[in-house]
């Protein structure tokens, strides 16, 4: 391959192309934008989206930079099962959001985000720490969003890597900062159907090109025997179940995706998911099958950057016109979840920091908040440029955060269902989880000797119990309390052959299950010993709308909760809240 830009597009053609595509984007932020803002709406649509742009968001947002690249580096890493367990999981993880999801504004219908309801749920120690996680994981999906869109212009014009993650940048940027969530929902729409485009057409375009399929029969010599295997063990250890674990932590920790299910229609949500789950499955491994042909191509990654494979391949194999369809489709894709980033990120800005431990109890100003998170997406993109500069991996950059993460799920899913689960032990569960995952994850524990011997063998007790952890929520998610602990059980069981004495070695997989089982654990024994009782239906009370029902505009419906937000600490105290029983709590989620 010759030098970037060399052969391709042409600086202006380039320029021509992002400034129709986020001229396009901005003129539908500014057609939506109103003349009295509103900061509910400017953070969830007025909790009233509907099925089509609720399911095309959802799907686009799910579909990010990692979803492109990482899961063409999977199926060239890995062969053919790589794309398969990078998108089917990813794929199913969607899915499971929707019976939690169902629970979460069934009890909030009004919430802002997640960490807001930890505050009603617990107090303002765990909202500040699911919500500081929460800004951590969205800047680095932000920033692997930005490497992705830096990469593919200075492969395919005469521009830098730096030049096009400022292109990047401040495209979204320039749109997003109108209209909030509402800007990124409705793109996201027009971005979803780019992203169509790329499968339909692109891709198929590319695999005829690059003489499709006797290059799988005369390439089948360039693939190690576990890159033939379907079955492969290596690419299920070391890729699949790290993605299981991963994908769960997004699905209950990430704010992007909680802002969705807060935003959609309450009666829509079961619809919403369950599409989102069969386009990301088709879009997402689609779009891996390209790692998969280039490696039975034998072709080497431009730079030694597996991050390159996609627009590597498009570059080779695409005559220009369709080589300018398929930048539209990429900068779309990764557009749609770095929009949803900087939304997300405003939202935490503006809900859980300014609105309920900033601004005291009924003073909270709906102009300054919405303020706070236009500057909050103004820092938020220029710090995810400056981290961009270094050019980390996205798919360990992705892996990573899923498993910090982890640490958070039974804590946060827990708090839900369970009355008895305190502050104190949600985020001393959360604290000894992130305790352990770092020194696993990046090999900190001493490996020779006695001491060594012992710790692998902690680890792999650890990761066993964080695999039930995992099979355990994702059946009780559907079934209920009693089936999610047999499965669990099960789970441990099946898993104790094969897993004790090697799991320690798969770093990635064991230091994600160890936060799993952590803070599962130490949530567990702490609320057993509570007597608290809490009242789930105090929550409706303690989180609602920060704008009145006069200031509500056309984009969202009036408030159906309080005008004033539940920022009182004594409020937010579950021990202070009342003790009476949890009437409507039920031990599993509820059809």
């Amino acid at each position: 391959m010759g030098e970037p830009g060399s052969t391709f597009l042409s600086s202006t053609t380039v320029l021509v192309i992002l400034a129709a595509f986020y001229g396009a984007t901005l003129y539908m932020a500014l057609k939506i934008r109103r003349k009295k803002e509103n900061a509910d709406a400017y953070m969830t649509a007025g909790n009233n989206v509907g099925f089509g742009i609720a399911a095309a968001s959802m799907t686009s947002t799910w579909i990010w930079a990692s979803s492109l690249y990482a899961s063409a580096t999977s199926g060239y890493t890995y062969g053919i099962s790589g794309p398969i367990h990078y998108g089917l999981w990813g794929a199913l993880m969607i899915l499971f959001i929707y019976p939690f999801g169902r629970r979460i504004r069934s009890i909030a219908p009004n919430a802002h985000t997640l960490a807001e309801i930890m505050r009603a749920r617990h107090g303002s120690s765990s909202q500040l720490l699911l919500a500081s996680s929460n800004v951590i994981g969205s800047i680095i999906s932000l920033t692997t969003n930005f490497v992705a869109g830096g990469a593919i212009i200075s492969l395919f014009s005469p521009f830098t890597f730096a030049q096009g993650v400022l292109f990047v940048a401040g495209g979204v940027l320039i749109y997003t900062l109108w209209s909030g969530f509402r800007a990124s929902s409705l793109t996201d729409f027009m971005q979803l159907v780019a992203m169509f485009a790329l499968i339909g057409v692109i891709i198929p375009i590319i695999f005829f090109a690059a003489d499709f399929p006797s290059s799988f029969q005369t390439g089948a010599e360039n693939l190690s025997a576990e890159q033939s295997n379907f079955f492969s063990s290596e690419a299920f250890l070391s890729q699949g179940a790290p993605y299981i674990a991963a994908v769960l932590a997004y699905a209950i920790g990430n704010q992007t995706i909680a802002q969705r299910l807060f935003a959609v229609r309450e009666d829509l949500i079961k619809r919403t998911f369950v599409t989102a789950t069969i386009g990301y499955g088709a879009m997402v491994i689609g779009i891996g099958m390209l790692g998969v042909l280039a490696l039975y191509l034998g072709l080497t990654p431009y730079e030694g950057d597996a991050n390159n494979i996609v627009p590597q391949m498009a570059a080779e194999h695409l005559p220009t016109v369709a080589l300018g369809l398929f930048l539209v489709v990429i900068v779309g894709a990764l557009s749609s979840t770095a929009d949803s980033d900087l939304s997300a990120l405003s939202s935490i800005m503006m809900a859980d920091i300014y609105g309920q431990n900033v601004a005291r109890r009924g003073t909270v100003d709906p102009k300054r908040m919405l303020l706070v998170g236009r500057v909050t997406m103004v820092l938020a993109t220029t710090a995810g440029v400056l981290i961009a500069s270094f050019r980390l991996d996205i798919l360990d950059m992705l892996v990573f955060v899923g498993a910090l993460w982890g640490a958070l799920v039974f804590p946060v899913i827990s708090s839900f269902y369970w009355g008895r689960v305190t502050n104190r032990a949600f985020v001393t569960a959360v604290l000894a989880a992130l305790a352990v995952f770092l020194p696993v994850r990046f090999e900190w524990l001493p490996v020779d000797g006695a001491l060594g011997a012992l710790l692998g063998v902690a680890v792999d007790v650890l990761g066993v119990l964080g695999i039930g952890v995992i099979i355990g929520l994702m059946a009780f998610g559907f079934f209920g309390l009693r089936v999610g602990c047999v499965a669990a059980v099960l789970a441990v069981v099946g898993a104790s052959p094969w897993a004790l004495g090697t799991l320690h070695d798969y770093t990635v997989l064991s230091g994600s299950l160890v936060a799993y089982s952590v803070s599962t654990l130490v949530c567990v024994l702490m609320s057993m010993r509570s007597g608290q009782e809490f009242d789930f239906s105090t929550i409706h009370a303690r989180v609602g709308n920060f704008d009145s029902a006069e200031t509500t505009d056309d984009a969202g419906r009036a408030s159906g909760g309080p005008d004033a937000p539940a920022d009182s600490t004594d409020a937010a105290r579950p021990d202070d809240a009342g003790s009476r029983p949890a009437e409507t709590a039920p031990t599993g989620p509820k059809e």
